[in-house]
């Protein structure tokens, strides 16, 4: 689900991409960028694929285009029939949505180590974990929209309170997992940056670190990766 824009350094790495590829159309013709990627700069599942494009070494291969979905004319239901960001067009012309799909896609893309692994028990791992962190983010966006695009009178206690408890019980499984990952950061560890990333930034007064010492710690760890930093969403 999309936001309103608001810079930060997902829009600044997004800039940042955008003008090295305005060098590479000058020098090699616009029909070499193979893919585009339509985002909304707030967008948590944006900023997995973004982490995953720099994790891949596929950044600057992809073509970034703003994307309003909460505009009454966008035509971002052509690439998405449920008008969602993000969407990816590939090279052929395909339009793939949403996040899961999107970062597998470009994990297929490299010949580096596979963030999201093709068989056995490791893939189910972190599919799980990864369904799991996106549960959080379902939440805390859903929970958003409520407190903050509903007006006041018609907002729902029970809902927000049902979503406060999902994301709560989600953080809770974290906390427990998160001692065995070890250095591992796969499809599973992105998703969990960019849900505690979300939280961080939409529900900053709402502390998630709150006796979950072992998230904490591994969240300020990871916080330090070049993906992770250059795409911290910030208001």
């Amino acid at each position: 689900m999309a936001e309103p824009a608001r810079r930060g350094n997902l829009q600044e790495t997004i800039d940042s991409v955008s003008s090295r590829l305005k060098h590479i159309r000058f020098r090699r013709r616009a029909k070499d960028i193979p893919m585009k990627l339509r985002f909304s700069a707030t967008s948590p599942y944006v900023r997995k694929c973004m982490i995953v494009a720099l994790e891949t070494g596929l950044a600057e291969r992809i073509e970034m285009v703003p994307t309003n979905a909460w505009a009454p004319d966008t035509d971002l239901p052509r690439d998405n029939p449920l008008s969602k960001v993000p969407a990816l067009i590939t090279t052929g012309g395909e339009a793939l949505f949403d996040s899961p799909v999107i970062c597998e896609y470009l994990d297929s893309l490299h010949d580096g180590h596979r963030l999201v692994p093709e068989s056995g028990g490791a893939r189910w791992t972190q599919m799980r974990l990864e369904a799991l962190a996106d549960g959080i983010l379902d939440a805390a966006l859903a929970k958003r929209v409520e407190t903050t695009m509903r007006p006041e009178d018609k907002r729902w206690p029970y809902w927000i309170e049902r979503q406060d408890s999902a994301i709560a019980r989600g953080l809770d499984a974290l906390e427990e997992e998160c001692a065995g990952w070890g250095d591992d950061f796969l499809i599973g560890q992105i998703t969990v940056v960019a849900a505690l990333g979300y939280l961080d930034f939409r529900f900053a007064a709402e502390d998630w670190r709150n006796s979950r010492p072992r998230l904490t710690a591994w969240q300020a760890k990871t916080a330090k990766r070049p993906s992770v930093a250059q795409t911290e969403p910030k208001g």
